[in-house]
Parts: structure tokens; sequence; C-alpha cells
């Protein structure tokens, strides 16, 4: 697999196919998905109240057109954000470096991808209620020996589960109910072990599992300037004007 891979170091270039190899054929895990649990590497079936929302959601997303109006686009053409933040952090299909700095009382994990920056609180204070949520749930973080755990809680029910939000009707959304527990152990020097468990039971019919190994890299982390040149939303809308027009 190296053979192919391999790449100069003054002209590394971002690439999926790469990233997947080094990640998993040169640990030789050889896994062909990130799910370890079911060992069958899928998500478990939906839940009646989970199958209910998927489906509420596919209706109400029929009911405007893909490009009515800036709303009705995803996330990701917003330039808000690609859904690799998480909890858990799934790759997005590029920019999937991250940059993890730690305060007396924050973790910091900044990701390089739609420039979204998670804090995770290390302190004891409570969490807030149930009724205040956020897309990217409220994280605490605690040492256990060298592995550091973090447990993120108080989701949307717009946080999404199906990777970068670019289809939106077809995206699996959680409960408020979800719980992430995630793991980071530093396994030798230049890589983490990053583990995570989804419990939501309103979406999910148990909870499930899964493993990334982070690689450390040198290099900064660049500006993600979407939207600067973001002229691709502006043109859809634009274009999607001229067809109605014409089919008046």
């Amino acid at each position: 697999m190296d053979q192919f891979l391999a790449q100069p170091k003054d002209d590394i270039h971002y690439d999926d196919a790469i990233w997947q190899g080094e990640n998993y054929g040169k640990q030789t895990t050889l896994r062909t998905s990130l799910v370890v649990d079911p060992s069958n590497g899928r998500l478990p079936p939906l839940t009646p109240e989970g199958q209910a929302r998927a489906a509420e959601r596919a209706r109400r997303g029929g009911a405007t057109g893909p490009s009515d109006s800036a709303q009705t686009r995803t996330l990701a053409e917003r330039c808000i954000s690609w859904g690799n933040v998480g909890p858990p952090m799934i790759p997005p299909t590029y920019y999937a470096n991250m940059q993890i700095l730690q305060a007396s009382d924050h973790v910091v994990i900044r990701h390089e991808l739609m420039h979204d920056v998670r804090l995770i609180r290390l302190d004891a204070a409570p969490r807030p209620g149930a009724a205040v949520q956020w897309m990217a749930g409220d994280a605490r973080g605690r040492w256990e020996g060298d592995t550091f755990v973090v447990e993120t809680a108080n989701f949307t029910e717009e946080t999404n589960f199906r990777g970068p939000p670019r289809t939106t009707r077809q995206d699996i959304t959680t409960s408020t109910q979800l719980k992430v527990t995630e793991r980071f152990t530093l396994v030798d020097q230049d890589t983490i072990r990053y583990e995570f468990t989804v419990n939501d039971p309103g979406t999910w019919t148990r909870p499930w599992s899964g493993e990334i190994p982070m690689r450390r890299i040198e290099g900064p982390i660049y500006e993600y300037a979407c939207h600067e040149g973001n002229y691709g939303l502006a043109n859809i809308l634009r274009a999607a004007r001229v067809q109605e027009a014409n089919a008046r």
C-alpha cells in the first residue's frame, strides 16, 4: 500500500484515499469502518422515535425547493458548519487537521475545516438545565490516568450524525437524550487513539462506538476563509431564480 500512497514532503496534498491509507494501512488495522461496536461496523437500527423524526424531517424538507432560499441549502454550503466538529469528531473528506490546546480551565480543539473551535471545560461547575442546548453540546473533560475523557450532553434535536451536512433530506438527527463520551490516549509520540461512544435511546436501539487514530503533523492550521470566496451559494440561488423566470 505504501508505494501507492507515498508523496514527497515538499508536495503534500489533501486526499481522502491517502488519509485513510496512512491511518489504517500503516496502522495495520485495515478497517473499513470507523465503527468498532457493533462489530459489523454498522450503526444500530433507529428506534421508532428516530424513524418518525427522520420521516418528519424528510417531509418538511420536501415541502420546500432545494434552492428556495439560503436557509434551504446545507450548513456546509452556507459556510456555517461541515459537521466534523462533533462530538464525535468524524473526519471530513479533506482539511481534517486540528490543533489541541490545554489551559488551566479548558481544553480547546481547533478544527481546520470550517474554522470550528470546541471548548471543553475542566472545572466541576454543574451543567446548565436541559433547556439550554447547543448543536455541539456542552462538553466537560477530566483526566483518567493518561487518558483525557470528555463527556458531552445538552444537544439539540438538529445535531447531524451523517457526516458532512450536504444532503439535508437524508440526515440522521439526534434527540435531546444524546450523550457522547470521548477518550483521547497518547499511544506514542506521534499518535493519539481517539475513541468515542454515542448513547441516544431516542435515536438508536443501542449505544455504538468508534475509533480513529490521530497522527501528529508539522505545520500550521490554515485559515478556512469560506465566506470570502463563497460564490457558489449566490450562484445557486441566482440560477434558480433564472430557471423560475424562464418557466413562467
